[in-house]
């Protein structure tokens, strides 16, 4: 989801309500400013997304489910009804016969799955969260939607599986053609420098649902 669609998932979620983004804001139990216009982007026009506990809050204030919300995203990919996505435990993702070697899901055997809105790539895939390795961003639980055939850019959250069978969801800060940068999601884990030649696959994370 883009920086632009999910403000306006935001906007025209108050609108609905018949609010103000602050008021908004303020039922969910957030700082009344969290939603405001000046909070999207930074003083040096570097872009600013609301967190996912923050999305989170806001669906459970207003009773409403992430496919509502991602529909109100007029430009969004979760434009369509939801369909069921393969999905498979964050442990299992290391272990070989999950992916093919373009890290597009493979087969049927061990995959569950779980209903999810319709998104443009067919090969999008959900990996559930399990530990605490990747808190604050993401908690035990919690349900990536991983996009093998969405564009990367560099801040984005991404998976990557290395040939020693790694699975890791971290940061992009920087890709080179000899390395990828990761910036961990968990200060308390150090950030991570692979070569090139170990990285198996890179995916991008495009959403999270508890």
């Amino acid at each position: 989801m883009k920086h632009s669609e999910i403000w306006k998932a935001i906007d025209k979620l108050a609108e609905i309500k018949g609010v103000s983004p602050s008021s908004l804001a303020k039922k969910a139990g957030l700082d009344p400013t969290a939603f405001n216009k000046s909070k999207r982007f930074s003083s040096e026009g570097r872009k600013r997304w609301p967190s996912m506990e923050s999305i989170n809050k806001l669906l459970r204030s207003a009773e409403m489910s992430i496919f509502e919300f991602a529909s109100y995203a007029e430009e969004g990919q979760y434009t369509g009804p939801a369909h069921t996505i393969p999905l498979i435990g964050f442990a299992q993702a290391g272990n070989d016969g999950y992916f093919d070697d373009a890290g597009y899901p493979a087969g049927s055997e061990g995959w569950d799955g779980i209903d999810f809105p319709d998104v443009k790539d067919p090969n999008a895939y959900a990996l559930e969260v399990s530990g605490s390795s990747m808190e604050p961003a993401y908690r035990d639980g919690d349900r990536l939607l991983i996009s093998p055939e969405s564009s990367i850019r560099r801040g984005d959250r991404v998976v990557v599986r290395t040939s020693e069978g790694e699975v890791m969801v971290k940061e992009l800060r920087r890709e080179t053609a000899m390395q990828i940068e990761l910036k961990s999601l968990n200060p308390e884990h150090p950030d991570r420098t692979i070569p090139k030649e170990k990285v198996m696959w890179i995916a991008r994370v495009l959403w999270v649902s508890q």
